[in-house]
């Protein structure tokens, strides 16, 4: 009966391709206005460009993808976890999932821009196959405003430097997520996966930023979730007795200066918080998953789906989050360095006090050739967090563990542009995981190896 589904899915599909290739190879190629390009030319453009100079000429569209394959080749393993056996049902089991080289899921997003104004523009984007979900997701989509449709001086002069964002978006918190994998736009990453403790997040909210001479400053609110929700927060899953649910408000500023024709410096500041929310997702907001498949994970869970983020760490800030993230990046002709710190602090709705979490991250990019097309690069990641008192799994049950544990990942690529569509990179890994408790299926954990890519955007 499945594949009955799958075919009958496949059949259904195939038409509606067929239907829309006349429109799609003319949407291809219209101009979307304020749009970051999908291919090499969006690779180190963070904000959406501004140009407000534009004449509208009607309405547009225009689609665009990102395509990613992988074959991975790492090897893990955890010789300080205890009980470190397969695991009968009921009983503790810290063995590794079995893994060997090979490919993993394609990766597939789907992207629809809409001109729908002068200086009104839409967006769409879908996740067509990732690891963390089979079937197909929207993303989030949002009209942005470079342009008000108002009359007046005081609209034209405000819009000059403004830039209004409204709906369910990828907020602005940081810069790590404009150089960011997501599903299976991974062109803009030099590197194959994201920061261990990776902040990213969609959310339903609004934003204005303001942009003048190089300086740029941002206000948001948000619903603090990754959906919509209405419901009431539940006795149940809130122990802690507080059953509100508080937006999230988001800050940010900093200054982006093209200092001389080869020097480029932009540094920024980013403040994310919700001081009582329902599911807060700041550090597991993807839906896509990570492009390390199956590393540190048990034996004992058959669904892929549900080791969907092998490698990353989040603290597990649902109930309360307060972050800060300082980001550098500096550009010499074909030389880049770009650097975050992190600091963050939050609980679970079963906790009652606050815990921290901190990130470092470092990375050098040195791109050459005619158009840049060849890169190399080196990155130091390194997260400090506690964990949380009711998070420790693996059967232990509620313990509490007051020392804070400890990720380091180096990580070397190398990267080929053959057209600024298409992408061939590789990658060496290590990563080590430090004083876990033996509980803990990480403890003593390390995985390293090779991980090659292709990547498709337009």
């Amino acid at each position: 009966m499945k594949a009955i589904q799958i075919n009958r899915l496949m059949s259904s599909m195939t038409l509606m391709a067929m239907c829309l290739l006349p429109l799609l190879s003319k949407a291809q190629f219209q101009k979307i206005n304020n749009l970051r390009a999908y291919d090499q030319t969006g690779i180190n453009v963070f904000e959406d460009p501004k140009d407000t100079l534009t004449t509208f000429e009607g309405l547009k569209l225009k689609f665009g993808a990102g395509f990613t394959q992988q074959f991975q080749g790492l090897k893990h393993k955890n010789p300080g976890a205890l009980n470190n056996n397969i695991g009968a049902v009921g009983t503790p089991g810290n063995r590794l999932r079995s893994i060997t080289p090979g490919f993993m899921t394609a990766q597939a997003n789907l992207f629809m821009d809409v001109q729908l104004a002068d200086g009104i523009r839409l967006n769409i984007t879908n996740y067509l196959s990732s690891r963390h979900h089979n079937e197909v997701w929207v993303k989030g989509g949002y009209i942005q405003f470079d342009k008000l449709p108002f009359e007046g001086q005081l609209w034209e002069e405000l819009m000059k430097i403004a830039t209004i964002r409204i709906g369910h978006y990828e907020l602005d918190y940081g810069d790590v997520h404009y150089r960011r994998s997501d599903g299976g736009n991974t062109i803009y990453n030099p590197f194959m996966e994201n920061n261990i403790m990776d902040a990213f997040a969609t959310e339903i909210g609004g934003q204005v930023m303001l942009r003048k001479n190089g300086l740029f400053g941002l206000i948001g609110m948000s619903s603090g979730m990754i959906k919509g929700n209405i419901d009431s927060l539940t006795v149940a899953a809130n122990p802690d007795g507080d059953y509100t649910k508080s937006p999230s408000l988001l800050m940010k500023g900093g200054l982006d200066k093209q200092l001389t024709p080869d020097i480029r410096l932009r540094l920024s500041g980013s403040y994310y918080g919700n001081q009582g929310g329902g599911a807060n997702t700041l550090f597991g907001g993807d839906r896509t998953g990570s492009n390390y498949q199956f590393v540190m994970e048990p034996n004992t869970i058959s669904e892929s789906t549900a080791m969907a983020f092998s490698g990353r760490f989040n603290p597990g800030f649902t109930k309360k989050v307060n972050a800060l993230m300082f980001n550098g990046f500096l550009k010499i002709k074909g030389a880049e360095l770009f650097g975050t710190y992190e600091l963050a602090s939050g609980r679970t709705a079963k906790e009652t006090d606050t815990r921290d979490a901190r990130q470092f991250a470092i990375d050098g990019v040195y791109r050459f050739g005619s158009n840049e097309q060849l890169f190399i690069g080196l990155k130091y990641n390194t997260v400090s967090a506690r964990l949380a008192n009711n998070a420790l799994g693996s059967g232990a049950g509620p313990v509490t563990y007051n020392a804070d544990v400890k990720i380091d990942r180096i990580a070397g690529a190398a990267g080929w542009f053959m057209t600024r569509n298409i992408l061939m990179k590789a990658e060496y890994v290590v990563q080590k995981y430090k004083d876990f408790p033996a509980a803990d299926l990480r403890s003593g954990g390390k995985f390293k190896g090779y991980v090659i890519e292709a990547v498709v955007g337009f």
